[in-house]
């Protein structure tokens, strides 16, 4: 029995509000039902930029996606279903990164003490004007230049 869902919303054009960068591990949980919480909240969370046509991602993050989804989990999808996840988000402000960018996450990951990729993927984040990183893989709350990371999973302390 298949536990992914591929989630292909219509999209809905409107570009008068900033748009928010969606790193690989959201898009992975969006799709897989398997992931509980976090697949309802990623679901959530793509299903609005989908509606508000607001969502940005890099050719990175798509590369990223496919080859997770096809290969890193435990119940993989058949390249053909994953291609067409990975078609519909072309749809969505999407980001090549170029020679500058190398460079510039180059300089970010080590003023930043991060990863490599993770400055990849902030640098194309900037690129596309975005003023929100979700990902679960740098600090919730961190501020990098413009953009705020946020960890749509984090739960809050209340004590």
């Amino acid at each position: 029995m298949r536990t992914w869902a591929v989630v292909l919303y219509p999209r809905e054009t409107s570009y008068t509000n900033v748009p928010t960068f969606v790193d690989t591990n959201i898009l992975v949980y969006a799709e897989d039902r398997d992931a509980g919480s976090k697949h309802a909240i990623a679901r959530d969370l793509v299903a609005g930029l989908w509606r508000s046509g607001q969502g940005a991602v890099s050719i990175q993050v798509l590369q990223e996606l496919y080859v997770t989804v096809t290969r890193k989990v435990p119940r993989p999808l058949n390249p053909e279903e994953a291609r067409a996840i990975v078609q519909q988000y072309l749809t969505w402000r999407v980001v090549a990164n170029t020679g500058g960018r190398l460079l510039a996450a180059m300089s970010r990951s080590s003023g930043f003490k991060i990863s490599f990729w993770d400055a990849l993927i902030v640098e194309a984040a900037h690129a596309a004007r975005c003023d929100r990183l979700l990902t679960e893989d740098l600090n919730h709350g961190q501020r990098i230049g413009d953009l705020l990371v946020v960890n749509p999973f984090r739960v809050e302390d209340t004590t």
